[in-house]
């Protein structure tokens, strides 16, 4: 799998991010209140992005052992449903389309002529992290997650930002889901803004894996719809290697119903 594909698995999933980023909000002076965790939380979720359609055109860059590669792309959602992502390198043909529905991964690299199509074994064994559509589209909007339990987190103040933290967030099981199989257990910090109560930062880890972590930083808030979205997203892994993204998104519509289109040609090479 070359860089650029590794990128694209980054890039939709998440996760995630640079160390030390500057926050543009103005410094506030004044020392924060305390505030509870169901208080912070039910903030968190009135502030976040919500939508039914969306789609965000974007600048990246790509750094793997200090060599870096930019490239643009377009992502599109449909809320809960699929994540439609397109990548193009330098040259301005585009190289990697993917799409990313609850329960499968598939993409075509039109470069090499080959395509995966699986589930998301592929994404988590990259990351060395449990992901899931859930978990990816929540990093890539600078939201929470929706479907992981929400009753263990302690508040606290962080370098003037509200902190929110849990060792032991787990998802919540759906009926049809096997109850044999172990549940994922994430430990999860979250930043919010004092002001707008927007997520600024997430670093997420997996029980029992230290030294695997995912973070996630979000800058220059636009408004949008009479909402806000981050324009830009710092993304770092630590596992085997340290692995960043930086995208910046320069356009976003959103609730414009649209397509993803998505084919595979005979031709191509199925990767296993």
């Amino acid at each position: 799998m070359n860089k650029i594909i590794k990128g694209l698995i980054l890039l939709s999933t998440f996760m995630l991010l640079l160390s030390a980023c500057k926050s543009t909000r103005p410094l506030i002076k004044a020392p924060l209140k305390e505030a509870g965790p169901d208080y912070l939380y039910s903030k968190l979720k009135e502030s976040e992005l919500k939508f039914e359609w969306l789609s965000l055109k974007f600048d990246a860059s790509y750094t793997e052992k200090k060599k870096n590669t930019d490239f643009k792309g377009q992502i599109r959602v449909r809320k809960d449903s699929i994540i439609w992502i397109t990548i193009t390198p330098a040259m301005g043909i585009e190289m990697i389309r993917m799409v990313i529905t609850n329960d499968s991964v598939q993409y075509v690299n039109r470069f090499e002529k080959n395509y995966f199509k699986g589930d998301y074994e592929l994404v988590s064994n990259f990351l060395q992290i449990h992901v899931d559509f859930d978990i990816l589209q929540s990093i890539i909007l600078g939201n929470d997650f929706q479907f992981y339990e929400t009753n263990s987190f302690r508040a606290s103040i962080d370098n003037l930002e509200y902190k929110l933290s849990t060792t032991e967030r787990r998802k919540i099981r759906k009926e049809a889901e096997d109850a044999s199989t172990d549940p994922v257990i994430l430990l999860q910090n979250i930043w919010l803004d004092p002001e707008s109560f927007k997520i600024t930062r997430v670093d997420l880890k997996e029980y029992m894996k230290d030294n695997r972590k995912l973070e996630a930083y979000y800058e220059d808030f636009l408004p949008l719809d009479n909402q806000h979205y981050p324009a830009t997203l710092n993304y770092n892994i630590m596992a085997d290697d340290i692995l960043k993204i930086r995208i910046n998104y320069n356009k976003v519509t959103m609730n414009e119903p649209m397509a993803f289109p998505f084919s595979i040609p005979e031709n191509y090479e199925r990767i296993r």
